[in-house]
């Protein structure tokens, strides 16, 4: 392990700002592990055990020095959904199955992809998540009886307003009394952790002051059992596997932004850089065998991973160490979790969803009120209101659609001719008139990625221009940093329509375009000769094709050789008239 990189010039020294920072992250991981696991609809004991198995394995695998891995918020709507469909037991098939993806991703180095995904997919989805999150703890923060929990976000309001006449005044009392200390605990001691101390407070008082009056871990769920369990491995058959599927890559997608994200704040924090190939091996390790202790799926913890790095920590080893105290609390204390109110686990919940709803960022982007804020709605209502998966798949589409769309209007094609104002005659657009124009040679400035969303345009603008089948067309290419199939095939639709009657010259061509010409074909089936580095010598060649008689009268002008050849044709045409007088 000490070969590590992330371990380079570790020495004794720097172990007891680990130990501190492990320390407190794992008192900070416990009512969050017990919270996430409720509100995913299992066990709380099974949060516990996914803050230590995989909490222990990120850390010891993964590609961060910093990140502090675990159950968290982002994961609680798709867990409880599969929890709800498919069963707990078929929710750690799901989550082994995210693993092995994960670890597939990280191996062939998909790691850099996911950075792709556009900002206001992740917004949308993440503030979509903390809503579903906040609302979905009313019921506890009231004490609400008789409660029939869905899937579906309407569904679950409509059973608040339904019970609301349950209200428990106990219940409330309680949560008000964890979310004040929760909120002022920061403020007071920073560096003492708010939830728990919430946590401890409201218990407390509800314990010694209204005993039975509010629901327990311990009246829900039973006793928290003090061991880790058995090592089980789930039943797994080709059926379920494609049942699962679709879920299993949800949890690995989010999984895997929500740890590259969570690694990337860490680099800010620290001036470090992460190896996102290797977080993504770390993450399907942990989730390959946590759900073999009865864990749910895990992933990089921003929160957490932060908290870890202002606390003092240098390495890995503080995360190790935040697994093995969760570990031990399991071990000495686990009865006493049985006495928590449910009341004191809905606030802190709240909490988190509210320091993860990035409602600055969602305003922002609204407010700019542009394609983006389109695609960032549309993804929030749709996690709300539908599910994430279809949040996350209409969200990508939409924002390539857009994309598209955008690159298209990007694209450039325009006819041009040399400036003769300009030092060096550059090529220009604009100086294309009806009085200047070479009626034999037409020169287009193409510029923008000659993809699917533009390759249309591009040959309508053309065949459209050149219907006065000039004898030349030379396309000046050094703009176009890219070229697709569709391009190409638009391309190839000009060269075979024009090549009947005339020429096609391309210069400036750039690697990629090249690349893809010689690959088709069709560089051969135009000819090296017509390919230029620069537009100047196409130029030249362009006037040694043209028909020189067609010159004669002409005004236009449009390259500086037009005055001599309209000269020179006019003077051979004046001595032909002489000759025939004599």
């Amino acid at each position: 392990m000490l070969t590590d990189k992330r371990f380079h010039h570790y020495s004794l020294s720097s172990l007891p700002k680990d130990l501190l920072a492990g320390v407190i992250v794992g008192v900070i991981a416990i009512p969050l592990g017990m919270a996430f696991a409720i509100a995913s609809g299992v066990k709380p004991e099974y949060g516990i055990y996914t803050t230590i198995v995989a909490g222990i394995l990120i850390s010891l695998c993964g590609g961060s020095k910093y990140q502090i891995g675990g159950p968290t918020g982002a994961f609680i709507p798709i867990l409880f959904g599969i929890v709800m469909t498919y069963g707990y037991e078929n929710l750690l098939i799901a989550g082994f199955m995210a693993g092995i993806i994960l670890l597939f991703m990280g191996i062939f180095k998909l790691g850099s992809l996911i950075k792709y995904i556009p900002r206001p997919v992740t917004i949308g989805f993440t503030t979509g998540i903390a809503v579903t999150i906040f609302t979905g703890q009313i019921a506890s923060f009231l004490g609400l009886k008789g409660m029939e929990k869905h899937e579906e976000f309407i569904r679950n309001i409509q059973e608040i307003f339904i019970h609301l006449n349950t209200t428990s005044l106990f219940s409330v009392v309680t949560a008000a009394i964890c979310l004040g200390t929760v909120i002022l605990t920061p403020k007071i001691a920073p560096k003492v952790p708010g939830p728990l101390i919430g946590l401890i407070v409201s218990t407390l008082i509800a314990t010694i002051f209204f005993p039975s009056e509010v629901a327990t871990i311990g009246t829900a769920y039973g006793e928290i059992p003090s061991t880790l369990p058995q090592i089980h491995i789930p039943e797994i058959n080709f059926e379920i596997m494609m049942k699962l599927i679709k879920p299993a890559f949800i949890i690995a997608m989010l999984g895997g932004i929500e740890s590259l994200l969570s690694a990337v704040v860490a680099d800010g924090m620290t001036n470090s850089k992460h190896n996102s190939n290797k977080e993504l091996i770390g993450q399907g390790i942990a989730n390959i065998l946590t759900p073999l202790f009865g864990g749910i799926p895990a992933t990089g913890a921003i929160a957490r991973t932060a908290t870890n790095i202002k606390n003092g920590a240098i390495s890995p080893f503080s995360g190790i160490i935040h697994g093995v105290v969760v570990l031990l609390v399991l071990l000495f204390f686990a009865p006493y979790a049985s006495y928590i109110p449910l009341a004191s686990m809905a606030p802190i919940l709240m909490v988190v969803a509210w320091n993860m709803s990035e409602r600055k960022v969602f305003a922002h982007i609204l407010k700019i009120k542009s394609t983006d804020s389109l695609v960032l709605v549309v993804t929030f209502l749709l996690t709300v209101f539908v599910n994430l998966t279809m949040a996350v798949e209409v969200g990508l589409i939409m924002s390539a659609i857009l994309f598209a769309k955008r690159m298209s209007d990007v694209m450039v094609t325009e006819k041009a001719l040399p400036n003769p104002h300009t030092k060096h005659e550059k090529v220009e657009t604009g100086m294309v008139t009806d009085t200047h124009d070479c009626p034999q040679i037409s020169i287009f400035n193409v510029e923008g990625p000659l993809f699917f969303g533009a390759a249309l345009s591009f040959e309508e603008t053309i065949m459209k221009t050149i219907n006065y089948r000039p004898k030349i067309l030379l396309l000046r290419m050094g703009r176009v940093p890219f070229i697709d199939t569709t391009g190409e095939a638009n391309l190839v639709h000009i060269v075979h329509h024009f090549s009947k009657n005339g020429i096609v010259l391309i210069s400036g061509l750039n690697p990629q375009p090249e690349k893809v010409l010689k690959k088709t074909g069709l560089y051969d089936k135009m000819g090296e000769e017509h390919f230029f580095e620069h537009t100047g010598e196409a130029i030249q060649y362009a006037l040694s094709q043209i028909n020189q008689n067609k010159c004669l009268g002409c005004k236009h002008f449009a390259f500086r050789e037009c005055k001599k050849l309209s000269a020179q044709d006019a003077v051979e045409g004046s001595r032909k008239k002489l000759t025939a007088t004599f």
